[in-house]
């Protein structure tokens, strides 16, 4: 009976459906966290009988044939790239991106990721980087005697050092932005790679056309809405029952068969 297998597909698909799902909520309060969407298609069909053939000799047509589905598959997991939400921290080295963009960091191996997460930090050399310690392109470094420090809505870095009365500027931040977002690969820790799927950097700084802003003092919330998600997650259960309950249907009549004289 073929419809054990189906029904097992979509248990299946529902359960990767609550993977991405608890992987969302999971995430709620990580800094520039992306929320990500399950995708399935149907599987391929078994036709019984054939739309359009000819079904007399009269040559009329069969107006809808039979076709039997074989179930359902995941076919990608889409992430949302839309804007979160700005929360105040006050601190001076964290900035959030109002807009398209990523920074550029350095990874320990030499290549390059990518992220929103603007929680920033300083090496002791006082070099700017992630909260994990990867450089931040295109590697600033803050003078030890800084008094002051201001990242404007352009990615500049402007200090005010001891004894001095005029700021000046020490560098700019290099954002980059991507022909399809959604083709990064994730490799966690609020980082992205370069895939053939999403497109060559794209190089620019903030506020120029195309580009974010810099805003000092904040940081990007996860763009996952709890609300969004819990829904989802009900969905997702109730289908996954349903189909359980397709399997011990199925089971019954295959029992009931199985009985018969």
């Amino acid at each position: 009976m073929k419809a054990l297998a189906i029904a097992a597909t979509g248990m299946t698909a529902q359960q990767t459906n609550v993977e991405v799902i608890a992987n969302n909520i999971a995430n709620l309060s990580t800094t520039g966290f992306k929320r990500a969407r399950a995708e399935f298609s149907d599987l391929m069909y078994q036709a019984h009988r054939r739309q359009g053939v000819t079904a007399t000799e009269g040559g009329n047509v069969v107006p809808a044939g039979v076709e039997i589905g074989l179930g359902v598959k995941p076919t990608s997991v889409v992430r949302i790239m839309s804007q979160g939400n700005l929360q105040l921290t006050s601190n001076p080295l964290d900035i959030a991106l109002e807009g398209r963009g990523f920074l550029r960091v350095t990874l320990a191996d030499g290549t390059d990721a990518y992220t929103r997460a603007g929680s920033l930090g300083k090496t002791p050399e006082g070099l700017i980087v992630t909260s994990d310690g990867h450089e931040v392109a295109p590697g600033i470094s803050i003078p030890e005697n800084t008094r002051e420090l201001t990242i404007n809505r352009g990615g500049e870095v402007i200090v005010l050092l001891d004894g001095e009365t005029e700021p000046q500027t020490i560098g700019r931040l290099e954002l980059a932005t991507f022909v399809n977002e959604a083709g990064l690969e994730a490799l966690g820790d609020n980082l992205f790679r370069v895939t053939g799927a999403s497109g060559n950097p794209i190089q620019g700084f903030p506020g120029d056309a195309g580009y974010a802003t810099v805003r000092q003092g904040y940081v990007e919330s996860s763009n996952v809405d709890s609300v969004t998600e819990i829904t989802s997650l009900i969905t997702a259960q109730r289908a996954y029952e349903m189909n359980s309950k397709v399997i011990e249907t199925a089971d019954q009549m295959g029992r009931t068969v199985s009985s018969m004289r």
